[in-house]
């Protein structure tokens, strides 16, 4: 991932520099596919932009790096190649859920967070905290940090257990079960009373105790309320309409990040039917699992210019958002701040359902035309359910292959 490969040039730079090693790169995206700034150089030292020309001369030494620039007051951005770049799916496919790992808060040590579940919670607030602090402590330990009292189940896996959704469930109760009691209680319905009779009729049922959490957990589906809250911003008021997280349209959030992988598995699993039909030609077979990577689904020409016909995005837009996926767990975790991570993971749903979309119509191409490597649509499509389904897993959201 170059994310976790920047991290480590820049630390090489540093100590050969004469600084000490570890400290945060800072890094932050440019806009431009595979550029990434780091302002590392402005936490060194009293002259942050000589610094910063002393680690720009160390990275150009790395052969996958086309550039590394100063701009302001000490800024560094570092320009890969686009062989660096293009290599982005395939390590994320090989790596498998571990594409979301890496060193970054090694040393660190955070509090392990508590083992009741935060749906169980009273109300929405204590919902949103207690999940905040479960994730909190799952992307550290994903970034590398040492979680304080961390389960043994939890050492072996670092997802939450995959729960089914329910979208199907009833109907939330209108005004909640304190009105319908008091509704029953008041009228006709409450049973014989006599004038000066202090005593009530006890009611027929006893009130209910479900909560507002659980009752949208029934009907709208527990991945639904889970994404919902891991993206609640902090400090905000926690407003959850079940009606409208259960909703199956890409503007909804919880559904549409689950969208986006069932997306991408659908076109490894059409790309595996597609080339079965192909058997004549060997440079566009593949293997009934996906294993092997068709040309096929390759990107059609003017979709690598500037937006290609109809706006539609190039693949390096998708890989260099998938280049983040380490780098964004660590600074989520870092900042405690699960629901930035989870807007990121919307972010690059979003990506990856206009990528894969915008692709052409499977051809006969191979990659003997001039396309780079790892910008197949079957290629960008592994990537991306791999990357998605790791980043819902560390959220404790399932990653369903249909919708």
């Amino acid at each position: 991932m170059i994310t976790r490969d920047v991290r480590r040039a820049v630390d090489r730079a540093v100590a050969a520099a004469g600084f000490r090693p570890g400290t945060d790169p800072g890094l932050r995206p440019t806009g431009t596919p595979g550029q990434y700034a780091a302002s590392v150089a402005l936490t060194l030292g009293a002259n942050p932009r000589g610094t910063a020309a002393t680690l720009a001369a160390a990275l150009t030494g790395e052969q996958w790096i086309a550039a590394a620039e100063v701009t302001g007051p000490g800024y560094l951005v570092i320009t890969v190649t686009p062989e660096a770049l293009a290599a982005v799916a395939d390590d994320v496919t090989a790596a498998g859920s571990a594409c979301v790992t890496s060193s970054a808060l090694a040393g660190l040590t955070v509090p392990a967070a508590s083992a009741d579940d935060p749906l169980a919670a009273a109300n929405w607030e204590e919902a949103r905290a207690a999940l905040a602090a479960r994730l909190t402590a799952r992307l550290a330990a994903a970034a590398g940090a040492t979680v304080a009292d961390l389960r043994p189940e939890e050492r072996e896996r670092l997802t939450l257990p995959a729960h089914p959704s329910s979208p199907t469930g009833p109907e939330p109760p209108v005004g909640g079960a304190s009105r319908r009691v008091a509704n029953r209680d008041s009228g006709a319905g409450a049973g014989p009373h006599r004038c000066g009779d202090q005593k009530t009729v006890p009611d027929a049922k006893p009130r209910s105790r479900e909560t507002d959490v659980a009752r949208a957990v029934a009907f709208a589906g527990r991945d639904e309320v889970t994404f919902t809250l891991a993206r609640a911003i902090p400090g905000q008021l926690v407003q959850v309409d079940p009606r409208i997280i259960a909703r199956r349209v890409p503007g909804n959030p919880a559904y549409a990040v689950r969208y986006a992988h069932a997306r991408a598995a659908s076109g490894v699993r059409w790309a595996a039917v597609s080339a079965g039909e192909k058997t004549a030609s060997p440079a566009t077979a593949v293997a009934a699992d996906g294993s092997d990577t068709v040309a096929n689904f390759a990107i059609g020409p003017g979709s690598r210019d500037s937006g290609g016909s109809g706006g539609a995005p190039p693949p390096e837009k998708l890989l260099d958002a998938l280049s983040w996926l380490p780098e964004r767990v660590a600074i989520a975790a870092r900042r405690g701040r699960p629901d930035e991570f989870a807007r990121y993971l919307e972010d690059l749903a979003s990506v990856t359902v206009d990528v894969l979309s915008s692709a052409s119509h499977p051809g006969n191409a191979t990659r003997g035309d001039g396309r780079a490597p790892g910008t197949d649509r079957l290629t960008l499509a592994r990537a991306a359910r791999t990357g998605l389904a790791a980043g819902l897993g560390l959220l404790g959201v399932s990653a369903p292959e249909r919708l």
